[in-house]
């Protein structure tokens, strides 16, 4: 009896595992946890969903960095999730740029499809956290949940990833409000903007301002 494929939690790095910075990471002195992704990391491996890190790094076709500061910017990321109590199945990154016209580099979801085949994934049961809306895209090509944060450039796509797209795309704070938002679903729930989202968005924009899912 064949066994059935199970769904996988995709995180992307940049904005929503670590901060952002304006000339990139390129190295780990210059990688900073966002607060509170440690924990977030820890609790999406207590759900048993394999969890992933899926990544633009053009960095390295446009000579910034190379793949082996890449690596090694990974290989203490994950040592630092699993001394925190989480774990990374595998970190998949794309370094080609714009105009390189690859299948990996997001919004394309090459690197979802890869996973999926070497893992065993049903990307229909999966979700995908992000900070911008090719995040969301490349979930939605493939059928996963995506869930927009706030955290590095999410403020900016929030309208609109909101309002581009026909299905209900889930938003949340952070990485921490955002597994929140993964749990609730794997309950049942529907995806949605978050309470602590709507509080948050009510206290520093206008009321109308708000984008209610």
């Amino acid at each position: 009896m064949a066994v059935a494929a199970t769904g996988a939690i995709f995180l992307d790095r940049d904005g929503v595992i670590n901060e952002n910075r304006n000339d990139h990471v390129k190295s780990w002195d210059e990688f900073v946890f966002i607060q509170g992704a440690l924990k977030a990391i820890r609790r999406l491996t207590q759900t048993q969903m394999p969890v992933f890190v899926v990544t633009n790094q053009a960095v390295v076709n446009r000579g910034i960095a190379t793949a082996g500061m890449i690596d090694d910017i990974h290989r203490h990321m994950m040592a630092q999730i699993a001394v925190a109590g989480g774990e990374i199945t595998k970190v998949y990154y794309c370094p080609h740029d714009n105009h390189e016209d690859c299948l990996c580099r997001k919004p394309a979801p090459g690197m979802l499809k890869q996973a999926a085949v070497e893992f065993g994934i049903d990307l229909t049961r999966s979700f995908i956290v992000g900070d911008a809306w090719t995040d969301v895209q490349a979930g939605l090509a493939v059928g996963a949940r995506s869930i927009l944060v706030m955290t590095g450039r999410g403020q900016r796509y929030f309208h609109n990833c909101l309002t581009q797209y026909p299905v209900r795309v889930g938003a949340a704070c952070d990485l921490a409000d955002a597994v929140d938002v993964i749990i609730s679903a794997l309950e049942g729930e529907p995806m949605d903007t978050t309470p602590r989202l709507r509080r948050a968005f009510h206290m520093a924009l206008h009321p109308e301002e708000l984008i209610v899912l």
